[in-house]
Formats: structure tokens, C-alpha cells, sequence
């Protein structure tokens, strides 16, 4: 059940909206506290690009927890009351924040910027590539109709993870750069010079990347887990094999999968398979085991270790490990 689904069954909106009022500061745009401008992130990418772009201006909050698994994220009410007292609120805008529209309904959204990172390219659909599992969908359909024919369901979901390719990323933090100066335009100048410092990286990294795959003897990865990085793997020209799409649920695949990415692996004598962050890693270990391939980690920057983030790890830092990750598994 999704839980924008379960959130209504249980907080009926005037209840909600008395919670979020009731505590929401008045005032202009602020923390009262500090001085500085309240920004809130859903997840990782996004925090990470405010941080370069804001610096000491922002008094800055993620919601998802490190370590914690994105795709089923609840917020708490002292969530919510952290968003409905923000200045700038920046979420991904797929399924899976099904439950900041319950939210935002709920709220005076009049005097707050509010930058969905789906809006700020252009997305593509998941894609079921040739041995797949697509059942087991974190954000199934739940109310198309199970007698429909084929032909009759909606349009196939669009990937969230927008924010695995650079050049997206540069999109991302030009409109975030936009919505900080909105709120706060007596420190423009400061937003203006970070963003377009981090622009430059962003550019250089994306550079890396080309260079990587123009270089390299195979253009095709394969990963025993599921496949967030539909983005950069168009941004590339990268042909992938993987156990299930991106926003899949399931953690363990079938044994007819694991097979097929075997017989791939043997096939096409890839010598790395990939597994992503926080995953438990038993599919990637089960495929090594049987053709000797090399498990590396391939990081979709959706959430980070708390060790990571505390020690103050950024989007960069991670994608940089991506360069290098690739370079091994494509040569």
C-alpha cells in the first residue's frame, strides 16, 4: 500500500491540518533561531546539492535517515512539521513521495519554494531489459483495474532517479541555485558563484565519465541487484543486465534470474558484476561465486552509511568511486 494511501486512512486532513498549523512558526523567511534559510531535503542527491550551493546560509535538514532504505520512507509528524515550517522544500517527485502531497495540501505553500527534481528534466520510463524481474514494484499500480486488457493500463511509471547522470545533476542545482536566490535574494551572489563553482566540477565529472566509456573495450554492465541508473546509462551509451528495475521491492530474485545473469556474465565474459548501496549483496555474491567475476559497488547516491555521512561525504566523492568502478568493469 502506498503510503500517502495508509497516512489518509489514519490522519484525516483537518486533523492534519490543525497538527501542521498549530505548529508551524510565523514570520518571514528564516529560522528565527539562526537567521538562516530553513531548506529541507527528501533524500541525499538533493541535500548534497544544496550544501554546495548554500554553504553557511542554509540551516539544512534530510529526512531519510542514513542508512535507511529510501523506497519505503514514512515520515514521522515531526517531519512533517519540519516541512510545513521550511523556506525551500526539495523532494524527488515520483511514487515513492506519494505522501508529501497529503502534506502539502495541508499547508500554506504560498511563501515556500518548492523544486520537485523530476521537474527539472526530462525523465524517462523504467525499462525491462531481457531477463528482468518486474514483479514486486515498490510503487505498484494499486488502482488500475486487474481485468484490464494489457493495452488499457497507464503509461509505463517514469524512473525517478534522475540525478545518477551529471548532466542532469547540472540541470538540478541551476534550479536549485533559482529557488535559493526566490527566497533569498540578498545572498544571490553567494548562491550564483557556489553553483556555478559546483557546475564546473559537475562538468568535469561528466567529462570522466565520457572518457571512461570512450575508452573502454565493453559498453555493457551487469548488476545482481536492482538498476537505478537508467539515467546514466543513457547519458553513456551503456547497455546493462540486472536482477530488477530500480524501484523494485524485492531483494532476492528468482532462480531462473540469478541463472540468466550467470550465463550473461559466462556469455559476454564480463569480468565485474555490481551491487548497489545498503544491499544485503547475496544475489551479486551468488553470480560471482559461479563465474568469478570481480563484486564491485556501483552507487546510486540515493542514501549514504551514517559513517559516510558524518564524515561529510558528497554526491562527487561517490560518483568519482563510479568512475573508477567502471573503468575496471569495462576494460
Amino acid at each position: 500500500m502506498k503510503f500517502s494511501k495508509l497516512f489518509s486512512a489514519f490522519i484525516p486532513a483537518s486533523v492534519l491540518l490543525l497538527l501542521l498549523s498549530g505548529c508551524a512558526s510565523p514570520g518571514t523567511a528564516g529560522s528565527e533561531d539562526s537567521g538562516k534559510i530553513r531548506a529541507v531535503a527528501t533524500i541525499f542527491p538533493q541535500y548534497d546539492f544544496l550544501r554546495q550551493i548554500g554553504g553557511d546560509h542554509l540551516e539544512l535538514t534530510m529526512l531519510l535517515k542514513p542508512g535507511a532504505e529510501s523506497h519505503s520512507f514514512e515520515p514521522t509528524p515531526a517531519d512533517m512539521i519540519t516541512v510545513s515550517q521550511s523556506d525551500l522544500f526539495v523532494y524527488v517527485g515520483g511514487d515513492s513521495d506519494a505522501w508529501v502531497e497529503t502534506i502539502l495540501e495541508s499547508v500554506d505553500v504560498s511563501e515556500k519554494e518548492i523544486v520537485t527534481l523530476m521537474d527539472c528534466v526530462e525523465t524517462v520510463a523504467e525499462e525491462d531489459v531481457e531477463g528482468m524481474e518486474t514483479h514486486g514494484h515498490a510503487h505498484d499500480h494499486e488502482d488500475e483495474d486487474p481485468t484490464a486488457a494489457d493495452g488499457d493500463h497507464e503509461e509505463a511509471e517514469q524512473d525517478e532517479h534522475v540525478w545518477t547522470s551529471p548532466r542532469n545533476a547540472v540541470r538540478i542545482v541551476e534550479k536549485l541555485r533559482d529557488a535559493l536566490i526566490a527566497v533569498d535574494p540578498e545572498n544571490a551572489g553567494d548562491y550564483t558563484q557556489n553553483a556555478a563553482d559546483y557546475i564546473d566540477r559537475l562538468n568535469r565529472l561528466d567529462q570522466e565519465f565520457q572518457e571512461t566509456v570512450d575508452t573502454a573495450k565493453r559498453h555493457t554492465i551487469l548488476l545482481g541487484d536492482r538498476f537505478p541508473f537508467r539515467y546514466l546509462a543513457d547519458a553513456y551509451g551503456l547497455d546493462y543486465y540486472a536482477a530488477f528495475p530500480g524501484c523494485s521491492s524485492e531483494s532476492e530474485a528468482s532462480a531462473k534470474t540469478i541463472a540468466f545473469l550467470i550465463d550473461k556474465v559466462k556469455e559476454e565474459k564480463i569480468p565485474v558484476v555490481f551491487s548497489i548501496e545498503l544491499s544485503n549483496e547475496k544475489m551479486t555474491d551468488s553470480i560471482c561465486e559461479a563465474t568469478g567475476a570481480t563484486k564491485l559497488q556501483l552507487h546510486s547516491c540515493h542514501n549514504v552509511t551514517r559513517d559516510d555521512f558524518e564524515q561529510g561525504i558528497t554526491y562527487l566523492d561517490l560518483m568519482e568511486r563510479n568512475v573508477q568502478a567502471l573503468k575496471e568493469a569495462l576494460n
